[in-house]
């Protein structure tokens, strides 16, 4: 198959082919008489493999180093499983900050009644952070 139909094949486009080819993520596919790049199905499996990686928020790293487990399947089980911890641990520390942030954004919408007829009391909290952080303000 060809690149375009390889990309339709894994739901994305041309450009992210080239890409993870580029990063070594995907092989090189033997080229046909005119030139062309022809890709097999193990290139769609592969394809596949990252993108279903990357819609769990793994970064290409981690990828590579599922990529190397599967190829050595040997003892990868308890390495597939450490890797997923730690990435379940950043996971569990963004939604921590993640709250944090809700958390704090709704206080601030919270000052906010609406009314035009007086300042927007969300602007001016952001004025005064602005202003202690850079020790401008006030005589």
């Amino acid at each position: 198959m060809r690149i375009g139909e390889l990309a339709r094949g894994a739901g994305c486009d041309v450009e992210t082919v080239r890409f993870y080819e580029r990063e070594g993520l995907l092989d090189a596919p033997a080229r046909d008489a005119s030139g062309y790049r022809r890709y097999d199905e193990h290139h769609l499996t592969r394809l596949s493999f990252i993108r279903h990686s990357r819609t769990l928020d793994l970064p290409l790293a981690e990828i590579r180093r599922l990529l190397e487990f599967a190829a050595d399947p040997g003892p990868s089980c308890e390495r597939v499983d450490a890797l997923l911890d730690r990435h379940i641990a950043l996971v569990r520390e963004r939604l921590r900050h993640l709250q944090a942030l809700e958390t704090q954004l709704l206080a601030l919408r919270r000052c906010c009644d609406g009314a035009p007829t007086h300042p927007c009391a969300i602007l001016d909290a952001f004025l005064e952070v602005a202003e202690r952080r850079t020790g401008a303000g006030g005589p």
